[in-house]
């Protein structure tokens, strides 16, 4: 009988748990329904090229996917208003030359969402747009350029990109340019180049949001030390965290405060888990040597594979991602934290944060973390809307023509 009567108190403090987590999910459905997700890296249109040749028809994201972490059915279900599509292609473009024609067609590629399903999607040009489109019920759909060997050393084409809806780049990728060094390669120019101080003095001009996930931390101060408006880090986590090149330091989360800006956290297991972004250190030079060595595209994604094989990682879990916007919210302030989470461009996510669906899970963490409904709103997605109104206004301020500015 003793043994019966122990276990009565412990079964309705489970139960009594089981209810408390029942009641702060459908409290975090709730705020987060109520808020503006806003993803600001999402590689979709990437892994369409790759995997579908570029074919939405082969890949209905109307129906739930069973080879993708995105689609319809679960951006709805995970509450998102507003997405920055990555219009990525690989650093190696710039040696043959298509870096440019390549983006161009991913650029079209993203806009194509609007035209293919325009009762869910729209492109958005501003922040007012982002406004405009998520009151209305749609996602609002933005173009995120990852990687400076896109615009091919030519301010022209940065403004060509511009006027085609790109309202970030990233400044570089994995590969260090001739103006920019990145955060996995060997430096070229010690951050910036004159010529790439000038890039992102037209990205302000054109209201353009500077992108320093990727680069290397010299690049990042001298970004910040430039641009008269907030930079980004469009999917980027803490380096005190998870000791990884593609992380922010403490030293730069605090130059970002005081610039405005924004770090949208990973969510990578590979960038975010400690063990693993320590076994994932070297993931960009091996692929790089692979290329040198195998030259044959197919070759070096086995020999890739083999590689990521023979240095497996931990998962981890959503929390470890919240340990990261903790630590940049202690270290920035709440203002400057965001979410990139890099979905259909990486291939492992912590348990938790499997796909699109899955934002509303995050409001659960931060709420059970002490973090008020007008706090977490910041970390979804006003921080992001904030940093992007900004780069308007400066933008205007510095006598930019309104046909350029993306206002309706």
């Amino acid at each position: 009988m003793w043994r019966f009567a122990l276990l009565i108190p412990l079964a309705v403090s489970v139960l009594e748990s089981a209810r408390a987590d029942d009641g702060r999910q459908a409290q975090a459905v709730d705020l987060t329904r109520r808020s503006l997700v806003f993803d600001g890296h999402n590689d979709l249109p990437w892994l369409v090229r790759k995997e579908f040749q570029g074919d939405w028809r082969r890949c209905n994201i109307a129906e739930r996917q069973t080879n993708t972490q995105t689609d319809i059915p679960r951006l709805r279900a995970g509450g998102v208003g507003a997405v920055f599509w990555s219009a990525y292609v690989p650093a190696d473009t710039a040696l043959a030359g298509t870096a440019l024609r390549d983006t161009l067609e991913q650029i079209d590629l993203i806009q194509q969402l609007a035209e293919r399903w325009p009762a869910v999607f729209e492109l958005a040009l501003s922040a007012d747009d982002v406004e405009r489109i998520h009151a209305s019920g749609k996602i609002a759909s933005l173009v995120g350029v990852e990687g400076g060997h896109s615009i091919q050393n030519s301010i022209g084409t940065l403004r060509q990109l511009h006027r085609l809806g790109a309202r970030y780049m990233t400044l570089t990728h994995s590969d260090s340019l001739d103006w920019a060094d990145a955060a996995t390669d060997e430096p070229r120019s010690g951050g910036l180049s004159p010529f790439g101080e000038e890039v992102v003095r037209e990205m302000n001009r054109l209201g353009m949001l500077v992108d320093i996930s990727h680069v290397s931390i010299d690049t990042m101060r001298d970004a910040l030390a430039v641009s008269s408006a907030p930079v980004i880090a469009s999917h980027s986590s803490a380096r005190a965290v998870a000791d990884h090149p593609r992380n922010v330091p403490d030293e730069v989360l605090e130059r970002i405060a005081a610039n405005g800006g924004v770090v949208m956290v990973n969510f990578y297991s590979g960038f975010v888990v400690p063990e693993s972004a320590a076994a994932r250190k070297d993931m960009f030079e091996v692929r790089r040597r692979l290329r040198a060595e195998l030259r044959d595209p197919a070759k070096v994604d086995a020999a890739y594979d083999r590689w990521l094989a023979e240095h497996p990682i931990q998962q981890g879990t959503l929390k470890n991602v919240v340990d990261h916007i903790d630590h940049i919210v202690q270290v920035a302030g709440i203002d400057h934290v965001g979410l990139g989470s890099d979905f259909d461009g990486v291939a492992m996510t912590p348990v938790g944060l499997e796909d699109v669906s899955t934002f509303p899970s995050i409001t659960a963490e931060l709420l059970a973390r002490g973090y008020k409904p007008a706090e977490v709103q910041k970390i979804l997605g006003l921080n992001t809307l904030r940093v992007l109104r900004r780069a308007g206004e400066v933008a205007e301020h510095s006598g930019k023509p309104k046909a350029e500015s993306g206002d309706r």
